[in-house]
């Protein structure tokens, strides 16, 4: 196993989500087009299609540096930091990815990026705080094989893909019943148009969480692997998803649209509490994780 092994999978999958997300879309604008007898809206989800999936692909990194509030650094900064990163670039092949910081107390860290040569790794000052250097190099590591297995085009695209998806049903949901209350039924179709609208609305919030799971939890324990191969220390990583676990402070910056996107779920108790986020949840149990680890010294 390389830090490449599934960099080629995961490039044919990008394009297989965007063509789904392109499919579903298009899929949603001609219903409010046959529905309401006018084609524009049709060529309006057409262009928007386009448009989403362009934005996705270029510029997903920037939304979620920007949802996240993390702020870019330099060597100056951060000179420990910045050679570790380095020295593992080095041996990994990769590039030096742009390094962001995330002012928070809690120990976490995610990578983005669309390609090893636009590559961003973002951590939280908690973790540098908080975990020993082989921890912390356990952590980067992981996050680098995210990179080199194109990992985190996949898992920022999501981040858009999932809310753009939301935004169209509800849009759906909202026209189809304005429409029925107004009495403009000319087709006599605005009643299935309005069961339809509600069947979107409930499920394909749903399919866009199915695409997160699909892809996230077998690319962590991927990245898991690949990132003990870099550093030859398994436990460096499986003491750093400990300490990571149990630290109780909350990530003010989390979300469900970019908790997938961490090492660890940012959400701390909560998972435990909230069904909401019992359905979110992207992320192996961390006892999993770790016991694979240590059987990887074994």
């Amino acid at each position: 196993m390389t830090l490449y092994t599934h960099a080629d999978s995961n490039i044919r999958k990008t394009w297989l989500y965007l063509g789904f997300f392109f499919i579903l879309v298009i899929f949603i604008g001609w219903l409010i087009s046959y529905f309401l007898g006018n084609q524009i809206f049709l060529w309006v989800a057409v262009i928007y299609s386009f448009l989403m999936s362009f934005l996705s692909y270029w510029y997903s990194d920037k939304i979620v540096l920007a949802m996240t509030h993390a702020k870019p650094i330099e060597k100056k900064d951060s000179p420990e930091l910045y050679r570790l990163v380095e020295n593992l670039c080095i041996t990994a092949g990769l590039p030096l990815p742009k390094i962001y910081i995330l002012n928070e107390a809690q120990p976490n860290a995610f990578a983005t990026g669309r390609d090893p040569k636009h590559g961003v790794l973002a951590v939280t000052r908690g973790l540098l705080l908080r975990l020993e250097k082989s921890e912390l190099e356990g952590v980067i590591a992981h996050e680098l094989s995210h990179i080199g297995n194109r990992d985190a085009l996949l898992q920022t695209i999501v981040v858009v893909l999932v809310g753009v998806i939301v935004v169209l049903t509800n849009f759906f949901f909202r026209i189809s019943f304005r429409t029925r209350s107004s009495g403009n039924d000319k087709k006599g179709g605005v009643a299935i148009m309005a069961l339809v609208a509600l069947i979107l609305a409930i499920f394909a919030p749903l399919f866009a969480n199915l695409i997160k799971l699909a892809i996230s939890r077998k690319r962590e324990f991927l990245a898991d692997a690949s990132g003990a191969l870099l550093t030859r220390y398994p436990e460096g990583l499986a003491g750093a998803l400990e300490k990571i676990s149990q630290d109780q402070n909350p990530l003010r910056v989390a979300n469900d649209s970019t908790a997938h996107l961490y090492i660890s779920s940012p959400f701390r108790g909560e998972e435990k509490m909230s069904w909401l986020h019992k359905l979110f949840s992207t992320h192996p149990p961390i006892e999993e994780r770790v016991r694979a680890l240590r059987e990887m010294e074994a």
